[in-house]
């Protein structure tokens, strides 16, 4: 039974997981590589306008109200695992449009996978649970998806995210409702980025169920919504289409490209300044600094600078992944850090350095990720395909 399950290696003690498919896959590399969109002859940045619409830009007021739910509740999104994300929703991220457009002509929707010229690549669990901090290992109840949440909200006619903030956010004592308003704008604007880039209920039975103290795995969704989107992002450029306005986590893309692009990108990790927890009224003193040395690496990649999408820029890109990255560009550990300035979440080289194991037996572990589990507009949640995470 074990030859028909591990695939022998020339190495003693190691083998891999099978079964073992055609030894020669050059013909399926070749039939892949054609439903590649670089393949395709309709090289447009026409077919980009607006796409980036939903991009979770700074709103008046987020920051302030930020600060006051987090005093009373930083202890339980540790506990949840949701900490981490939402303070990233207070920094100014800067979008690197031009790799964006670049990168999606180089998705692969077989294999989950950009393939580049230096060889695929493709963002994991790990990514997710490093650059986010959201849970990946809980086990999952998507029931909630599909109920009625018990908060109502108005969404029209209230001066979109700013007016939002300024009718639900309250004085005095932080209760249930306030925070289900509050995490619902965090998971619509930030997180998930909806299509209409305002004021919305879908995300609010979800909203609610983590303010009653809840529990699971964002940061699977949070991955299958960034599989989705390139998956319609691939479609639509096979077939010629404007791309258009898809509602989706373009920054956890964005993120992820910069970290492991960084050497190419000449960026220095460990030189970045994240905005401290001061009000946005605050007149800072002559000595003092409106930022802070980042605490992990989501914090140093997310205010990361950017670029405007624009041909030139988009061309150098694009040839860049085509040839691929020299070797000394190449990030062969994504969060290597020498010095321990930012610390590690797991440590796959030595279990006794592993601050969760759940967390590392999830990365390893084969799993289905869900995809395309909101509606949008009036839809309610809903979950409704799964594609197959590998990595």
């Amino acid at each position: 039974m074990s030859n028909k399950i591990v695939i022998p290696t020339d190495q003693p003690h190691l083998q891999c997981l099978g079964p073992l498919g055609d030894p020669d896959p050059t013909n399926l590399i070749n039939i892949e590589t054609n439903r590649i969109p670089f393949r395709a002859e309709n090289f447009s940045l026409d077919l980009w306008k607006d796409t980036f619409r939903s991009w979770p830009s700074p709103t008046v007021g987020w920051t302030d109200w930020f600060l006051r739910v987090s005093n009373s509740n930083e202890v339980q999104w540790g506990e949840r695992k949701l900490d981490q994300c939402i303070r990233l929703s207070i920094a100014d991220m800067h979008r690197n449009e031009s790799l964006l457009i670049a990168a999606s002509y180089f998705w692969s929707d077989t294999l989950n996978a950009f393939v580049f010229g230096h060889g695929p690549a493709s963002p994991t669990l790990a990514d997710v649970a490093m650059l986010t901090g959201l849970d990946v290992s809980s086990a999952d109840s998507t029931h909630f998806f599909d109920t009625k949440p018990s908060a109502k909200v108005e969404t029209r006619y209230i001066g979109g995210w700013s007016g939002y903030i300024q009718k639900y956010r309250q004085t005095g004592p932080i209760n249930v409702k306030e925070q289900t308003c509050f995490l619902n704008m965090w998971l619509d604007k930030f997180v998930f980025c909806g299509r209409s880039a305002g004021p919305t209920s879908v995300h609010l039975a979800a909203a609610e169920n983590l303010a009653n103290g809840g529990r699971f795995p964002l940061g699977r969704y949070l991955l299958g919504a960034a599989y989705h989107l390139l998956h319609q992002v691939t479609r639509k450029l096979l077939l010629g289409q404007s791309i258009g306005n898809l509602g989706a986590p373009w920054w956890f893309i964005n993120m992820w490209l910069n970290l492991h692009l960084h050497k190419c990108l000449e960026f220095d990790l460990f030189a970045q300044c994240f905005p401290r927890d001061i009000a946005e009224n605050h007149v800072l003193d002559e000595e003092e600094s409106a930022t802070r040395a980042p605490l992990n690496f989501g914090e140093a990649v997310i205010v990361l600078p950017g670029t405007e999408g624009n041909p030139d820029q988009v061309s150098r890109f694009f040839q860049t992944l085509y040839e691929g990255l020299a070797r000394d560009e190449r990030a062969w550990l994504a969060y290597d850090d020498p010095d321990s300035m930012l610390p590690l979440v797991f440590n796959p080289f030595n279990d006794a350095l592993d601050k969760d194991n759940k967390v590392m037996m999830a990365l390893v572990t084969p799993r289905a990720i869900p995809v395309n589990f909101f509606g949008s507009g009036k839809t309610s949640p809903r979950l409704m395909n799964s594609t197959i995470h590998r990595h």
